[in-house]
């Protein structure tokens, strides 16, 4: 569990074996443009130490002298900070922002360690707690559930909420998988070839048995699904496609050049069952133009494109028209017979 979540959790059960008090802060509402969104955790250990945030710094400020002063105790406590334009400013809030806050002065270490647990395990989890009572249940979410709150019950989402599966488990694989599990998606692999399924060792992101094509229905595509292929071999590639582009998953990627993703277009439009709308869903070549050759600058431009995507974000962007290899090169397996640029 790489997330900033886990990060938070972790340092509170170890925090607590040390024989630490902690408080756990929750960003619970915002109002005009706040640094953080809704559900961002950070945890506050007694002598002010801090793991994640709550805002871009001066509210974590003010927060550690208070809880260095002993003012955190009992049950839960709400905080808002940049009710004012003074205090917005004071605290370093942009545009006026306004933030409220949940703090649990001493969150319950058990009911944490369950919570870690089953976020190991892949499952998206929902924590609810009562502000009143300071009662906090955990039950299994949907990948659309949201943050809750109604002034007097706080649920918040944690755990993977968007899949991620990725076509080929060469070397741009290897850097992309860790870099979305720690955007808190579940990413699973697929390739047939023994020799880069055999060697595939990303913790966390398991090798699915299998062809593209079954391995794409079996994992059943929803609107929380992104799916990439990587290989660089039409062969796999398209298997992989000609399903992933007929889902309702929200992003479907493939490496290569222009050329490349040109011709394979006209190939799922002639050989393939494909109409129009369901090939134009392709994003080929995948990721951002940020004139990336090596496989992490690569996986960092797919990456981005998911995100951008996954945000309703206009991704789309022009391409040099010199840029007739985008993502191939040396970052990725060639195929016999194939040709840089092709």
């Amino acid at each position: 569990m790489h997330s900033q979540d886990g990060q938070v959790l972790d340092a509170l059960q170890r925090w607590a074996a040390e024989g630490h008090g902690a408080a756990l802060v929750t960003v619970v509402r915002t109002w005009g443009s706040a640094p953080r969104p809704p559900g961002a955790w950070m945890a506050l250990r007694d002598d002010g130490l801090v793991q994640g945030s709550v805002s871009g710094g001066c509210i974590e400020d003010d927060l550690v002298v208070r809880m260095r002063a002993g003012e955190f105790a009992g049950p839960p406590v709400l905080q808002r900070y940049g009710v004012t334009q003074d205090e917005a400013a004071r605290f370093g809030l942009p545009c006026g922002g306004t933030l409220e806050l949940l703090i649990e002065p001493a969150p319950d270490v058990a009911s944490l360690r369950v919570l870690s647990e089953r976020l190991r395990e892949g499952r998206l989890m929902r924590r609810t707690v009562d502000v009143a009572t300071g009662t906090v249940t955990l039950d299994d979410a949907c990948r659309g559930d949201t943050l809750q709150w109604d002034g007097q019950r706080l649920s918040t989402v944690h755990g993977p909420r968007w899949r991620l599966l990725i076509i080929g488990a060469g070397q741009i694989a290897r850097y992309l998988a860790p870099m979305a599990i720690a955007l808190d998606h579940a990413v699973s692999v697929c390739d047939p070839r023994e020799e880069y399924a055999t060697e595939w060792d990303v913790a966390g992101a398991p090798c699915l048995p299998g062809m593209p094509d079954d391995v794409v229905l079996a994992f059943q595509p929803d609107p929380h699904t992104a799916i990439v292929a990587l290989t660089h071999d039409p062969k796999l590639d398209d298997m992989a496609l000609l399903e992933a582009l007929k889902s309702p998953a929200f992003y479907v990627g493939a490496l290569g050049s222009r050329v490349n993703n040109a011709a394979r277009r006209e190939r799922l439009r002639q050989h393939f069952d494909l109409s129009d709308e369901e090939v134009a869903r392709l994003h080929g070549p995948a990721g951002l133009h940020i004139g990336s050759h090596t496989p992490p600058e690569i996986a960092l431009s797919i990456l981005a494109e998911i995100t951008a995507v996954k945000n309703g974000v206009d991704a789309t962007r022009p391409r040099p028209a010199s840029d007739t290899a985008d993502q191939v090169g040396s970052a990725t397996r060639r195929s016999p017979g194939c040709v840089v640029g092709e």
